[in-house]
């Protein structure tokens, strides 16, 4: 057993004895993301109950660690006073997070309770968009002038009260500009006496407040960075950006990058109550019902050949299927490298041929083998040579859709990611049915 499914036994065995005091001193010890598993254990009054026994900032932290869903339903059940409470003790952004899992009517309620310099500075992260660095950045941040010597930034440092979390000390101008930084461990090495001009790194990888967050967390990947700063057009320093935030972007983008592309709701998890994911699954498969009906309306067009050799029917769903996983492959691959930023308009057209051959090599082993098993299967040479032929265009239909499409898609800016299982499989199940059944009609008379 696991120190969290101990620490989850020992909490229900203290909620059933009614020991509040004890259960208190035991979660207040544990760590905030340990009390956020043992709440989604619990049942919804379990979970109110050990929520109000957390302190205000304990009780933050383990609200930032809660999924959506766990978090909003909690909330909810808890009266105004009790959540500005806890969000008045929690960083600005996080607040932002949370708020923003609310209706319209208790956020505003709730910021006009909390105090005027926290609610100021949470409407204010409220005006940048959803997604963007503006919505990720902190205003706990370290920075000194220029001009100031080593001996004094560090005597900044002991004094500020938001230099828990920093890992750089940032440099700027008389008129707050960014003009470099400082790590701390240079900053601690090195004399006293030295001025930070001198110490200073001056090229300082930065974001806007507009910059959309995925983009943010390309630039901490590729630079190794522990947080970003976040300037304005005119580079004066507004916040910054951790890496631990950046960490959630990337766990939340991928998750996105990964349901979206099996028709699933970006922001769903496996917490959501039915009522809530109904109409989201709903339209995804209302759009899923259209194609397959497209692609039926082909297959209708050779009803009579079907009719005629019924033997048609049988493999139509192989050449489908092919197609279909040929598809997924090659829109996995690409959706992920768009959203890495290693899919680039220059290297597009080597992508694309690297997949033309894939197509053209997996489609020709698949189709020798299917074609063998047809011949073996139903004796009929020329039937088994046209169904290899389908399956080896259908293959490479997947390889150029598969590819063009989320790089289309991503050009209009709309999510990549909802390709695969709506327009590409649309393509590869009409041309698959088109290619095979035209085929077979086209040599009919060579066929009975």
């Amino acid at each position: 057993m696991s120190e969290t499914e101990r620490l989850i036994e020992s909490v229900k065995e203290l909620l059933g004895g009614g020991r509040d005091e004890r259960l208190a001193a035991l979660l207040e010890d544990a760590h905030a993301a340990d009390v956020a598993s043992i709440i989604r254990e619990l049942a919804p009054l379990d979970q109110i109950h050990v929520f109000r026994l957390l302190s205000a900032e304990h009780a933050g932290a383990v609200l930032s660690e809660l999924d959506d869903s766990t978090a909003r339903e909690l909330l909810q059940a808890l009266d105004e006073t009790e959540v500005t409470r806890v969000l008045g003790r929690m960083p600005a952004e996080r607040v932002v997070e949370t708020l923003e899992e609310l209706p319209k009517e208790e956020s505003d309620k709730i910021l006009e309770l909390m105090e005027e310099e926290k609610s100021e500075e949470v409407q204010e992260l409220l005006t940048y968009g959803k997604g963007t660095a503006g919505r990720l950045m902190s205003s706990d941040f370290v920075a000194v002038h220029e001009g100031a010597s080593v001996g004094e930034a560090i005597e900044h440092i002991r004094k500020s009260k938001s230099g828990d979390d920093a890992f750089y000390l940032y440099v700027v101008d008389g008129h707050d500009h960014l003009v470099g930084l400082v790590p701390l461990h240079r900053l601690l090495t090195a004399d006293p006496a030295a001025s930070i001009h001198e110490i200073r790194t001056e090229e300082v990888p930065s974001v806007t407040v507009d910059t959309d967050q995925e983009e943010v967390a390309r630039l901490v990947q590729r630079y190794d960075l522990l947080q970003v700063p976040v300037v304005d057009a005119n580079r004066r320093l507004l916040g910054s950006i951790s890496v631990d935030d950046i960490i959630d972007v990337i766990q939340k983008e991928a998750t996105e990058d990964i349901q979206r592309l099996a028709g699933v709701a970006g922001d769903e998890t496996v917490l959501d109550p039915p009522r809530a994911v109904f109409p989201r699954r709903l339209v995804w498969l209302l759009i899923n019902l259209a194609t397959a009906i497209l692609a039926s309306s082909v297959v209708g067009l050779f009803e009579s050949s079907i009719q005629t050799l019924a033997v048609l029917a049988v493999f139509m769903p192989i050449v489908a299927s092919m197609g279909g996983i040929g598809t997924t492959q090659t829109a996995t691959v690409v959706v992920r490298g768009l959203a890495l930023g290693d899919l680039t308009p220059g290297v597009a057209g080597r992508v694309l041929l690297k997949e033309l051959r894939l197509g053209l090599t997996t489609g020709a082993a698949n189709g020798l083998v299917i074609a063998a098993i047809a011949y073996v299967w139903k004796g009929q040479l020329l039937l088994s040579l046209i169904l290899g032929i389908a399956l080896v265009l259908n293959m490479l239909v997947a390889a150029v859709f598969g590819t063009l499409v989320p790089i289309a898609l991503k050009a209009f800016r709309i999510d990549p990611a909802i390709a695969s299982s709506v327009i590409i499989t649309t393509f590869t199940d009409v041309f698959g049915f088109f290619s095979f059944l035209g085929l077979a009609t086209l040599l009919m008379k060579f066929l009975l």
